[in-house]
């Protein structure tokens, strides 16, 4: 672990650094508040990541209590990729030490990078219930794992938990969450149009408005407008 924080702080760029820290609002009462940057984009530590893949998950889990940044993205990216490589037994093992780290998966790059791959994985033949608790959660990054773990569902083609967990988060207060559910909605239309108009048809008046201009930014100008206009 030594040697992996010390090829990270070979790859440090502090101004590189100073741009992510804005751009993840780290300041004081933002959601990135505390985060410290070493400023690697992710390509780098994806190369770091699989020089490491074997890195034991006692050693993951101390990764992931750091304050740096792409220690905890790296240490994210190696327990994805050893999820993905993992017999049944062990995937549950990697399920439940994600599901214990959680407070430490907190940003929205962490989430996304991780939440579909691991636990929306997993939970693609088994009960989602645990979404549905993270989406009515007080916590930020538990509402963003939910709807965004629904994204490995969509892939397959399986939309009725990320519109559920859309209707629950429509009147989300927070811009990262608008985001995402937006998110998700277009990628539900890429692959059936219909499912996302129906649900836009019924809930966009209700639908804060980034979240609407995420949902419809693939539609064209005129059907863009149809509901921006109504």
């Amino acid at each position: 672990m030594e040697n992996l924080k010390k090829d990270l702080e070979n790859l440090a760029d502090p101004e590189k650094a100073k741009i992510l820290s804005r751009f993840f609002k780290t300041g004081k009462g933002q959601y990135g508040e505390g985060d410290f940057f070493l400023g690697i984009v992710v390509p780098k530590q994806r190369t770091i990541a699989k020089k490491y893949a074997r890195l034991p998950l006692g050693d993951i889990g101390r990764l992931l209590k750091s304050k740096i940044h792409e220690h905890r993205l790296v240490s994210l990216l190696i327990l994805v990729n050893t999820y993905k490589n993992a017999d049944k037994k062990d995937r549950e093992k990697i399920v439940d030490f994600y599901l214990k780290q959680k407070r430490n998966i907190n940003n929205w790059d962490l989430v996304d990078l991780s939440a579909p791959n691991i636990l929306g994985e997993y939970l693609l033949d088994k009960d989602r219930t645990v979404l549905y608790r993270f989406a009515g959660s007080k916590n930020l990054w538990e509402r963003r794992i939910a709807i965004m773990s629904t994204f490995a569902f969509i892939r397959k083609n399986d939309f009725k938990d990320a519109l559920r967990i859309s209707g629950v988060l429509l009147q989300d207060s927070h811009d990262l969450i608008h985001k995402a559910v937006g998110w998700m909605l277009r990628e539900v239309g890429k692959r059936d149009l219909k499912a996302e108009e129906d649900f836009l048809d019924s809930h966009y008046m209700a639908m804060p408005r980034t979240m609407l201009r995420y949902a419809i930014e693939r539609f064209d100008e005129e059907k863009r407008k149809k509901f921006l206009n109504k």
